[in-house]
């Protein structure tokens, strides 16, 4: 297992989302706190636009690092919309994320699943950054159909999968607090009503903590569709991202499961978040030393 940087670095020092040029000023930061793999993030198509123009600069820039960008996170809410002519739009997105990724050597991509089409009253999920703490109202419309809406995920993601698969690219989501997949088993279900090889989960370890689930299990529940880890910590109460080592998260005993299941991917940093409070390149780089120093002990850090 090795050590890599989540994107929400970038988020937590220059905002949401980050500037293209922020977003290369970030990836130096990464590599300047020790990082030889990084995950970069397009939201929305005003970013695509950025990328598909300039997505040389970020593998010149990796390559003069001596980065690789393992990972890019494609965030187009519209993906899971019921309105076709908007989810075709989101899917003709990723598609070009895609081919971005393969082009910069990439050889994963990330969705997420996205809140699902209710009335929240107030506060939405991640309208703009994580955030924590927080509480949701909703109504359902009385011609909401969870049925509906679940067919229209998982041939979404079917459709994905395809094409990720053509462009020799890992697909992976990220279930989180609030959103349409938010656990494991929600996972488990998607996973399996796709049915495709090269669709797998990210353990995001912060938002499933705090749902109060036992990570060693959802480890067992997943075995070999974890793709991808994200590592924060938090009190197993509010999805707080603090470094790892400063909440309740047994991470002997995750360290001890992936490996039990023959994990050898990356582990994520993925510390900070709107209304963070500490200096976010001390924490990441401490998280990095506890991680690298945890898997060295066990004699798991390759």
């Amino acid at each position: 297992m090795r050590v890599s940087c989540a994107w929400l670095y970038a988020i937590t020092k220059y905002g949401y989302p980050p500037s293209f040029e922020n977003s290369l000023k970030a990836i130096e930061e990464m590599a300047e706190l020790g990082f030889k793999e990084v995950e970069v993030e397009i939201v929305g198509d005003r970013q695509l636009s950025d990328f598909k123009k300039r997505y040389n600069e970020v593998g010149d820039l990796c390559d003069t690092l001596g980065v690789e960008v393992i990972n890019l996170c494609a965030v187009f809410p519209g993906i899971v919309s019921l309105d076709n002519g908007l989810k075709s739009k989101s899917i003709e997105f990723f598609e070009e994320s895609c081919r971005i990724s393969e082009r910069i050597g990439c050889g994963m991509i990330q969705l997420d699943s996205f809140a699902p089409p209710l009335k929240f009253i107030g506060d939405t999920p991640y309208k703009e950054a994580i955030g924590f703490g927080r509480r949701f109202y909703v109504d359902v419309d009385p011609g909401f159909s969870w049925n509906a809406f679940w067919a229209n995920l998982v041939e979404t993601f079917k459709r994905c999968s395809r094409i990720s698969e053509d462009y020799g690219l890992k697909l992976c989501l990220e279930p989180r607090v609030g959103e349409s997949i938010s656990n494991t088993d929600a996972m488990l279900r998607l996973l399996e009503a796709v049915g495709s090889d090269n669709f797998g989960a990210v353990l995001d370890v912060g938002h499933l903590h705090a749902q109060k689930e036992i990570i060693p299990l959802s480890v067992e529940k997943l075995g070999s569709r974890v793709f991808y880890v994200h590592a924060s910590d938090n009190d197993g109460r509010d999805n707080y991202h603090l470094p790892p080592g400063m909440g309740t998260v047994d991470w002997k005993a995750l360290a001890k499961a992936l490996d039990k299941h023959g994990y050898g991917g990356y582990i994520a940093v993925d510390v900070g978040g709107a209304g963070y409070v500490g200096d976010i390149d001390e924490d990441v780089a401490s998280s990095k030393l506890f991680l690298d120093g945890l898997l060295a002990k066990m004699g798991l850090l390759s």
